[in-house]
């Protein structure tokens, strides 16, 4: 197989994004297709982002939006905001109990099977906004249910390996730790491609090399919730973005879609 080394530029991380791609609204709830790079509100540990899913998503409904969860500034995919604190309040508790479910696609090293990893994480602090936290280990439970979806192997010597073995992975984290799906995937020795903190770097300077990527290849596909309103069930969607599904087809992987 011969990799395309000439692709259409991918869009970095630090492309600026001009209006938010909105997966789902009502009157109660609105969702994004968030950006890999983009962060989900003003913090001043990055004080040099000029881009905000929170305030930009404000300004293009013009009004006032409430963040549910997060998502990592590196991962892509839904995003969910209330539009009433009220709404927000009644998510969060759902959040707290874990009752909404996530679905993740990924992109990893190796050939991964499919299985699930019960394997507690210690609470990662930040240096700067939890220097006056307890730094005390602690160990949190954390699950996470994997399964391989597609496998690719490309004839080029990575590393110490013979060749550039990948794997495409549908994840479903059942607790919600930070940075969960990266530190679990690297546990089981089958990092995510692009991931700088918890990642190989010689799989990401490959893929960065011969597949023109830039981001993490991790993206938030599904929430799955009720909906704190109508309680009916409801399922958001984001569609795999354009930058992650070239790599996928640069890789052979063609026949997946979200």
């Amino acid at each position: 197989m011969r990799i395309i080394s000439q692709i259409d530029t991918l869009l970095t991380q630090d492309e600026p994004v001009s209006l938010l791609d909105i997966v789902y609204q009502d009157e109660y709830l609105v969702a994004i297709n968030k950006p890999s790079g983009l962060l989900v509100h003003r913090s001043w540990l990055d004080k040099g982002a000029t881009q905000f899913a929170m305030q930009m998503l404000r300004d293009q409904l013009g009004q006032y939006v409430y963040p549910i969860h997060r998502l990592d500034r590196p991962t892509s995919g839904v995003l969910l905001f209330a539009l009433s604190s009220d709404v927000a309040r009644l998510m969060s508790e759902q959040f707290a109990e874990r009752a909404p479910t996530k679905m993740y696609y990924a992109l990893v090293r190796g050939w991964c099977g499919d299985g699930e990893l019960d394997y507690p994480l210690k609470e990662e602090l930040d240096k700067i906004a939890d220097k006056h936290a307890s730094q005390a280990a602690t160990f949190k439970e954390a699950v996470t249910q994997y399964q391989c979806l597609q496998q690719v192997e490309l004839p080029f010597a990575v590393g110490r390996y013979a060749t550039a073995r990948f794997s495409l992975m549908q994840l479903m984290p059942k607790t919600g730790r930070k940075h969960q799906l990266r530190r679990h995937l690297a546990h089981l020795r089958h990092p995510i491609i692009g991931d700088t903190s918890h990642g190989d770097g010689k799989q990401n300077a490959f893929s960065k090399q011969q597949l023109n990527n830039h981001r993490l290849l991790l993206h938030a596909a599904q929430l799955a919730l009720t909906h704190p309103i109508t309680q009916h069930a409801t399922v958001i969607d984001a569609p795999l973005p354009a930058d992650f599904e070239r790599v996928l087809k640069t890789c052979g992987i063609d026949r997946f879609s979200v």
